[in-house]
């Protein structure tokens, strides 16, 4: 891939931006420029947008079972072929270790095989309602799909949204973050490349600001949105798409809690959620933020989920051995630092206190992890999505106390308790307000499984079956045909 020729996908031609405009690609770890991409407007998004719909309007593909599953079959194929190069493009330009970006990867191709699985498999029903006359219910594509993709995972959120959408008959406008336009044009490069791909059926639109985002949502022949991100951007997206009734698929913020019980072993555990709460450097919207104590275990994991926090080796994601990169850009490194400066300032215990390195990464956007306790749950680092490497420890008493905090939250995304009672961690489990929740892990998600949160965490589910329904209409044809007589 030419990094310095970064276009727009729009209806099978690569093309620069209408203004010719464009914007840079930053090495969050060294602040070098990496590459150009399009820096796009409304005009590219309109005829992003009228590709998609024409597209759809063709009966090849969004009829055509076999052959969407055929183009995603060989996409994955693709993809594999290039997963180191990918994988080391994705770790220069979002700044994440290299271990995290395979592992990105792998997670991406294995999602596209699941949905090109599922492809040839959406049924419906039908039923007698009465005699000689029946109901059909079948599933159809719901149109086309606005996909808005955040810059933490872009792979694997692109195509965890994309590929439903495409496994439905759906055709797409695909919007990556500006941060990390060039593995996002790399990975569509691959799809865009595949035989069998109509012209149209999904386009990329890259922008350095809103206006692109923008009319994805307001615009009528716009008819689902895909959106993964902040609360507070979800829910200016849900008041921009009322007017046009779109479809909304929202993942939106997460405050994960880690409830950790007396029969837990401190010492696993807290290297375990050191990691947890750093991945990405704590730029992951399921990523620990609260670890809950039981009284009896709250000094031995206060010193030691402290002491892995220190020991977490941070620096150059392509470095051997790196455990924490940098965060996504300075913008985002001194937004969290601010925040992070606040809650210490008010925070019952200061354990650690990470802040800005020195020396060889003081040119990077680098964050060391920051470790408070405090018990008021209602503090505003308890209650509000500090994206960065902060982890707050809190005290409990009893399961019923455990809960009660961690459910004070608008949140409810994920949650995982850290116990060796199967009944208890049951109780525990169905008493959490959050969409998912793990036993003795922490971060474990697979194509095969639904996520999603509750509460202001988002609607609707991505992965796993379900996450076709966002994509799909359910139509009633009805049919009187008689009935024989003798």
């Amino acid at each position: 891939m030419n990094l310095h020729d970064a276009n727009n996908l729009i209806d099978g031609a690569w093309l620069p931006a209408a203004g010719g405009a464009a914007g840079q690609s930053i090495n969050p770890a060294d602040g070098a420029v990496l590459g150009r991409f399009a820096a796009s407007d409304e005009q590219d998004a309109e005829a992003a947008i009228s590709a998609a719909r024409r597209a759809f309007e063709r009966a090849g593909w969004s009829q055509n079972p076999r052959v969407r599953q055929l183009v995603m079959l060989r996409w994955a194929d693709r993809l594999e072929s290039k997963a180191e190069e990918f994988a080391r493009l994705l770790t220069l330009e979002n700044g994440k270790t290299i271990a995290q970006s395979r592992g990105e990867m792998a997670g991406a191709i294995s999602e596209i095989r699941y949905y090109a699985g599922l492809t040839r498999y959406i049924p419906g029903h039908v039923f007698e309602v009465e005699p000689g006359a029946f109901s059909t219910l079948i599933k159809e594509p719901a149109g086309v799909a606005g996909i808005i993709v955040p810059w933490n995972a872009p792979v694997v959120l692109l195509i965890r949204a994309l590929t439903p959408a495409l496994a439905a008959g759906c055709t797409a406008v695909v919007k990556p973050a500006p941060q990390t336009a060039l593995i996002s044009i790399a990975v569509m490069r691959e799809l865009h490349g595949v035989e069998g791909l109509p012209p149209g059926v999904v386009n990329l639109v890259t922008e350095q600001g809103h206006e692109v985002a923008s009319r994805l949502v307001e615009s009528p022949d716009i008819d689902v949105i895909s959106f993964t991100g902040s609360n507070a951007v979800g829910q200016r997206i849900m008041a921009a798409a009322a007017p046009t009734m779109k479809k909304l698929s929202l993942e939106l913020g997460g405050k994960s809690s880690c409830l950790v019980f007396e029969d837990a072993d401190v010492d696993q555990v807290a290297p375990a959620l050191a990691a947890a709460a750093t991945i990405i450097s704590g730029q992951q919207c399921t990523a620990a933020r609260r670890v809950l104590v039981h009284e009896s275990k709250y000094d031995a994991m206060r010193t030691a989920l402290r002491d892995a926090l220190a020991s977490l080796r941070v620096g150059n994601g392509l470095a051997a051995g790196m455990q924490m990169g940098p965060l996504i850009d300075e913008a985002a490194r001194k937004q969290v630092e601010s925040r992070i400066e606040e809650a210490v300032a008010c925070a019952d215990e200061v354990v650690l206190r990470g802040g800005r390195p020195s020396g060889d990464l003081a040119n990077g956007s680098y964050l060391l992890p920051t470790l408070l306790a405090h018990e008021d749950t209602s503090a505003f680092f308890i209650q509000e999505e500090i994206f960065g490497p902060l982890l707050v420890l809190e005290r409990f008493s009893d399961e019923a106390d455990a809960v009660k905090r961690a459910n004070h939250s608008e949140f409810g995304l994920s949650a995982s308790v850290w116990t060796h009672d199967g009944a208890r961690f049951m109780r525990v489990a169905r008493a959490l307000r959050n969409g998912t929740v793990w036993l003795n892990d922490h971060n474990k998600l697979f194509a095969e499984a639904e996520t999603g949160g509750y509460r202001r965490s988002g609607l609707g589910r991505l992965h796993g079956y379900d996450a076709l329904i966002d994509f799909m209409e359910i139509k009633h044809i009805y049919q009187s045909v008689g009935v024989l007589t003798a």
